[in-house]
């Protein structure tokens, strides 16, 4: 699978996995559009990268249309009824458990993210059925995908926090061992599940039998999210976030998800004007620029519901020139150590009429709550886990609130006419991760395959890590980690070339002559292809 591709005339993919990027380019050679290409994409990568993401997970989209409207679909599931403070009090929990069935309490809601995007790609001329969407991804799941390094690893690594996971071991582990890489696994009750919403739609997983098992299988193992949960829930569209600076206009996911501290680290970064790429300048401007962005972005966001006031105050000219002069040009400013962790997959899409699609879907953590439920085969998330049981904080548990997210699909729309959807997975990480591909490719004109592979590095928690200093990948020059830590950042190199902690980038692009480019991260199991 080719990590970079371009030229192309009618449409582009990018993903984490080749089947993924496989199934969406032949929806595109089918004559469909950017938005049915990530659908297909959506549901193969359910299927065979099932510890980042699935059907039990969220979602979010940033759909671009031709004319050059930029809307967000909002799959971020409430917590459930039952989900109440004092049931984990009464349950003797001071913290949310971040595994097993007290770990998956909320709605999954990448789903009902998908109704709106199908709605949105007939509004778009799209007219391919759903069964043609789905397809493939079923028949990865009946007849069996391979196992991926990153996912025999993971297996390996969190099968102990798994012992009050149901259905894990029946699911993940074969003849009860971890599996090999490039063993076949199967998900036969998955497949059943997505050949259910083939025929009655996808409504059928709130509304239908999907969703009356889901919800069985949910209070079977004690779950707090009810069948009732699953009947009211709609995902939402909503405007996205947006800031201009020099290179165009740069969109992004509004709360509950991060998208303001990813737009804030650019815009702040364009204020610092560093002319050139790989200098101490360059890295250490994000890095300060990120720690600026977090402070705002741990103050404010939560459920948009819970706030008050307009986030576009924090993109303001003012405010992001004020909070760029606090940045010391020369030394590392104290840090306070913001916690995110996750896996989560990005992928995007372009067709030829002007459709760019970037696209998040994640179950929070890897594996998620690591909860298969066995009528469905739905693997749940654990995003509810970042909750607080205090109830003065920020982000405290409530039924029917919906929690704070990493996930923050990126779009810009640039001012010499290219359209660029771009993301990446691994939570505190994910604005980073954005950062440095935005300014490789965009402010410093790297070709886009040379700027998804350059090193990266890392301020913070990802991954179920404990570390909050700044990780860098090997491949760094030692005068510039010399240069970051003479300033006083705690700097610590990985023995990885190319590490997973980084998250798996990627981007698509459109070009103003019409053609199409895609380029996704060497450190994944994809890339990219079109027609």
């Amino acid at each position: 699978m080719n990590l970079h591709s371009a030229g192309h005339r009618r449409g582009v993919v990018a993903a984490p996995h080749a089947a993924a990027v496989e199934d969406g380019r032949a929806i595109l050679a089918e004559g469909g559009n950017a938005i049915e290409a990530m659908l297909a994409m959506a549901a193969s990568i359910a299927v065979v990268y099932p510890h980042m993401n699935h059907l039990g997970g969220d979602g979010f989209w940033l759909i671009r249309e031709p004319s050059g409207r930029v809307r967000a679909l909002m799959g971020a599931g409430p917590a459930g009824a039952k989900a109440t403070q004092r049931f984990y009090r009464d349950a003797s929990y001071d913290e949310i458990p971040t595994r097993g069935p007290l770990a998956a309490l909320t709605v999954p809601a990448a789903v009902g993210a998908w109704l709106r995007a199908q709605e949105a790609a007939k509004g778009q001329g799209g007219k391919l059925p759903l069964e043609m969407l789905l397809t493939p991804a079923i028949g990865r799941a009946r007849d069996g995908y391979v196992v991926t390094r990153s996912q025999a690893r993971l297996t390996a690594e969190k099968l102990p926090e798994m012992e009050k996971a149901a259905g894990f071991k029946k699911a993940f582990l074969p003849d009860g061992k971890v599996p090999d890489i490039g063993a076949r696994l199967k998900q036969t009750e998955f497949a059943a599940t997505l050949e259910q919403l083939a025929r009655a739609g996808l409504d059928d997983f709130y509304r239908g039998d999907v969703g009356r098992e889901i919800g069985s299988d949910l209070d079977r193992i004690g779950s707090p999210v009810t069948r009732a949960d699953l009947e009211k829930y709609r995902a939402t569209v909503a405007e996205p976030l947006s800031v201009t600076t020099q290179a165009g206009t740069l969109y992004n996911s509004p709360p509950p998800t991060q998208g303001l501290a990813s737009l804030m680290i650019l815009a702040l970064f364009d204020r610092l004007r560093v002319a050139q790429a790989e200098r101490f300048e360059h890295v250490h401007g994000l890095v300060e620029a990120t720690k600026r962005a977090f402070r705002v972005r741990d103050q404010v966001i939560t459920d948009p519901d819970k706030i008050s006031g307009n986030l576009d105050q924090y993109l303001s000219p003012a405010f992001i020139d004020a909070e760029a002069s606090k940045i010391d040009a020369r030394k590392a400013a104290r840090w306070p150590a913001p916690y995110g962790e996750g896996d989560t997959i990005w992928m995007g899409a372009a067709d030829a009429k002007g459709l760019v699609v970037s696209y998040i879907q994640s179950l929070y953590w890897e594996f998620g709550s690591g909860c298969v439920l066995p009528a469905t085969g739905i693997l749940m998330q654990n995003r509810g886990a970042s909750f607080s049981l205090d109830p003065k904080s920020l982000n405290a548990l409530a039924p029917g609130r919906r929690p704070f997210h990493t996930l923050n699909p990126a779009l810009a729309a640039l001012k010499h006419g290219r359209i660029v959807a771009y993301g990446t997975m691994g939570g505190d990480g994910q604005p980073q991760s954005q950062a440095a591909v935005f300014t490789r490719y965009v402010n410093f004109r790297q070709p886009l395959d040379k700027a998804l592979d350059a090193p990266r590095w890392l301020l913070g928690r990802t991954w179920g890590s404990t570390h909050t200093n700044l990780r860098m990948e090997s491949r760094f020059d030692s005068n510039l980690l010399d240069r970051l830590l003479s300033a006083g950042h705690d700097v610590a190199v990985l023995e990885d070339a190319y590490s997973d902690t980084m998250g798996h980038t990627g981007a698509v692009v459109l070009h103003p002559d019409g053609t199409l480019e895609g380029g996704h991260d060497p450190r994944a199991d994809g890339g990219a292809a079109g027609v």
